[in-house]
């Protein structure tokens, strides 16, 4: 009896671990750097912005609004940022695709399918994007690839 628990015992350990995958995950330190190297961009610009950064599922982990930018950049950033990591993609696709097939706006209700989200990979798996609002579509990609390229990541 006691050999058999043993052996039930290794093939619930090796099923339970055979199940499981290493997961990268962005930390808090590295969402700061990236909020910082973006909102930098954007000063030495001269440009007021918004910078959202969210996990890989979406969840807010660190938030900037430069003074003067106006407030309705503030949905917009997290909204970019979300849209990015839901989808697996910069929004700046959702933006170019759109011109030429407009069934994409109603891709999802909170979407947001305009340039300045950008998601974050660490070996080829999500781990979080940046959104970025407050200029023009292009600034706000601009300023969000300066957060991306804080980490040498992509």
């Amino acid at each position: 009896m006691k050999k058999i628990i043993l052996i039930l015992s290794a093939l619930m350990s090796f099923s339970a671990h055979a199940q499981l995958a290493d997961k990268k995950v962005l930390t808090l330190d590295a969402a700061k750097k990236m909020t910082a190297a973006a909102q930098a961009e954007a000063k030495k610009n001269g440009w007021t912005m918004a910078i959202a950064v969210v996990d890989d599922a979406g969840h807010l982990m660190s938030f900037e609004r430069i003074d003067g930018t106006q407030t309705g950049s503030i949905e917009v950033a997290i909204a970019k940022a979300k849209t990015a990591a839901a989808f697996k993609r910069p929004t700046k696709v959702f933006e170019e695709a759109s011109k030429t097939r407009p069934g994409l706006l109603s891709l999802s209700p909170t979407a947001v399918m305009v340039e300045g989200g950008v998601p974050l990979f660490a070996e080829q798996q999500l781990v979080g994007a940046i959104g970025v609002s407050g200029a023009s579509s292009q600034q706000d990609g601009q300023v969000a690839e300066a957060g991306i390229a804080a980490l040498g990541l992509k």
